[in-house]
């Protein structure tokens, strides 16, 4: 009887290969894998550039509110009203004018002849509350101005011209809303801090215009 040969070491049985169907699986899953974490890593830069982004809408949405709360009494926003022309429309018969009747009068010249009526009364709120604001400033720096109208809701954005004269700091403000041409020309120095409308473009970027004096 013939004894079967022992096995020696060197004698291993060939590792069993893949098949090309599990290779094609394990390089599928390896792809997704990469994939999602490209995914990942562009959700994550994203995130970091959003809270300046939404520091920004939230600031110019605030600012779009305050226009609309001061000027929330004005009138609907038109086109600027020319002076009245024509004949005066006469009373009917039996009927006379009060004494003390006063008609309202139109603006003929100014920045009021090119804003509308929204604009001029918006204008007058806003001289008032920045004027007011400003004349608690005994040294008014361009830093503590801004620091002001940021206080008051105008938004850098918003605020041009920002420098300083002698003892007087001027700027402009750009408040154009719904298609108006509004802004304000101011000089911040204490006391004599005086704010003025003015007309700015109707589209287009805003350029501080020019000062006499």
């Amino acid at each position: 009887m013939t004894a079967t040969p022992a096995l020696t070491s060197t004698d291993t049985r060939t590792p069993r290969r893949p098949r090309p169907q599990s290779v094609l699986a394990m390089t599928v899953l390896a792809a997704l894998a990469l994939a999602a974490c490209g995914t990942e890593e562009t959700s994550a830069g994203g995130a970091q550039g959003s809270p300046a982004d939404m520091a920004g809408l939230r600031s110019d949405a605030a600012f779009v509110k305050m226009l609309g709360d001061v000027a929330r009494e004005c009138p609907a926003s038109a086109a600027p009203e020319g002076p009245p022309s024509g004949p005066a429309q006469p009373l009917p018969p039996g009927e006379t004018a009060p004494s003390d009747a006063m008609e309202p009068v139109a603006p003929t010249a100014g920045p009021e002849v090119e804003l509308n009526a929204r604009d001029r009364c918006a204008s007058n709120l806003h001289e008032e509350r920045i004027t007011q604001a400003l004349r608690d400033l005994a040294d008014p720096t361009p830093a503590e101005v801004r620091t002001v109208l940021n206080g008051l809701g105008y938004i850098d954005g918003r605020i041009h011209g920002l420098e300083r004269s002698g003892t007087t700091t001027r700027f402009f403000l750009d408040l154009r809303d719904r298609g108006g041409r509004l802004c304000l020309d101011g000089s911040a120095a204490g006391e004599d801090t005086v704010v003025d409308k003015c007309v700015a473009p109707a589209t287009g970027p805003f350029e501080a215009q020019g000062r006499e004096g």
